[in-house]
């Protein structure tokens, strides 16, 4: 860890009663001096790797933690003392989403804001996307929701932070690395809850990669009542392990998809799969049937579930395309329907009517007047209805075609008879089964006896 003075670690040995009287008669400006020094006051986990021990060629610091352990105050004081030792430093700001980075790393309670000493100044500048040093350092803010944007900047330093909730998690998190490249050692801390995604499990097992962490009750700072109500909901649960404990579960016991079952379900032999260059009338000489399954959100900050699939000539469902938007108006989403539907000259749309009911189909024919809908309304959980599809799968008769990183992470979360084993909505997932069942489970009505 970081070298301490000798006086401030011997500060941080004080008990509780033995501190407060060195504080209560300090001068006051070195009272306010000892209150904004983090370095006696990180608990483990919350302390910097080695800077010149044998781990001083990290490249990435994980601090992968359960809620309250103070993740974010620990990653706003490390961009502050790379700030301060580095003038002319391009730090990279990226959250899930803007609105994070602002309130969150930027004017949070435990922010870059909150953290900064007495004469330093951290200004936000909204009309440039900015954060302005004191030291004149500069922050850069970015979301995992538009991972272009980090594709070109240069940077020697990067916080990201719930890197588990970004939406386009793999593709920002790879063009923050090849932008990562000012200095003689550029780096990056990472604080977030642990998920079970294939990218965090690939950050973990790199060799320049040093992962600390803890659990919400390591955080003399919780509350009590906190701590007792959440260890009583959730201690000894997968899900207690892992937002309390801070620990990396990869597979959710009793899913209904594992990530074994997926990768034996991936055809990238395929050549039909998404992004070829195979023509239309190619296409259309494959597959059967093209069927768009649609999961509309709630309101204009969800995600709108787009998954397109083919039913092949050799009887197997093919998850083709992941089209979904997130943050778009009802006009937005339904666009990109309308767009999927025309790439992909699907025969079907099925779209889930439970929220909004008829003005899903209304929305979408404003857009486009023609499109083939037909309204599904949900009278099971999701993880039910994803039951009969997962089976499909562990019986090869549905594959994907190709890599599907934000759908894929959503499956491993569905289970069986109900619940859904992470944060937000499964709507991509969700998405996915409508168009799968349309194509491998629909039943035609039964014939009517008619009276006479």
């Amino acid at each position: 860890m970081s070298a301490v003075p000798d006086w401030l670690a011997e500060l941080a040995r004080l008990d509780d009663h033995a501190l407060g009287c060195v504080l209560r008669n300090a001068p006051p400006r070195l009272r306010r001096r000892l209150f904004e020094e983090w370095a006696w006051q990180a608990h483990g986990g919350q302390s910097e790797p080695d800077r010149d021990g044998p781990n001083a060629d990290w490249r990435v610091w994980l601090m992968m933690a359960g809620r309250g352990f103070g993740k974010t105050r620990a990653g706003a004081e490390w961009v502050s003392a790379r700030a301060r030792a580095t003038p002319d430093g391009r730090i990279a700001l990226v959250g899930a989403n803007l609105d994070d980075v602002l309130k969150v790393m930027i004017e949070g309670e435990s922010g870059l804001q909150a953290v900064a000493r007495s004469g330093e100044e951290v200004r936000w500048r909204a009309s440039r996307g900015l954060v302005e040093f004191s030291s004149g350092a500069v922050g850069y803010a970015f979301s995992g929701e538009r991972p272009n944007k980090l594709r070109g900047p240069q940077h020697h330093f990067a916080w990201c932070d719930e890197l588990a909730k970004w939406t386009h998690a793999e593709a920002a998190w790879n063009n923050l690395m090849l932008g990562l490249r000012l200095g003689p050692r550029p780096r990056a801390v990472i604080t977030t809850t642990p998920q079970p995604i294939a990218l965090l499990k690939r950050i973990i097992a790199l060799d320049r990669t040093i992962t600390t962490g803890g659990r919400t009750v390591d955080n003399v700072h919780v509350s009590d009542d906190y701590r007792d109500s959440m260890t009583a909901m959730y201690g000894g649960t997968r899900l207690g392990r892992q937002e309390l404990d801070g620990r990396y579960v990869d597979q959710v016991e009793g899913a209904l998809w594992s990530r074994d079952l997926i990768e034996r379900s991936r055809s990238f032999d395929m050549p039909l799969r998404r992004g070829s260059a195979a023509t239309q009338d190619e296409r259309n000489s494959f597959f059967d049937r093209i069927v768009i399954g649609v999961d509309p959100p709630a309101g204009t900050r969800g995600t709108c579930g787009i998954v397109v699939a083919g039913l092949g000539q050799d009887g197997i469902a093919y998850v083709l395309a992941d089209a979904s938007i997130h943050g778009a108006s009802p006009e937005g989403w339904a666009a990109a329907v309308a767009r999927a539907a025309e790439q992909w000259r699907a025969d079907r749309i099925v779209a889930e009517a439970n929220q909004g009911g008829a003005m899903v189909e209304t929305v979408l024919r404003m857009v486009e007047p023609d499109l083939p809908i037909k309204l599904r309304h949900a009278r099971d959980s999701k993880g039910k209805r994803a039951e009969p599809v997962a089976a499909l799968f562990e019986t090869g008769k549905a594959r994907l075609a190709g890599s599907f990183e934000a759908l894929e992470n959503q499956l491993v979360g569905l289970m069986p008879a109900g619940g859904y084993a992470a944060p937000g909505s499964p709507d991509r997932a969700d998405a996915m089964v409508w168009a799968l069942a349309e194509l491998k489970l629909g039943r035609r009505a039964a014939p009517r006896v008619r009276r006479l």
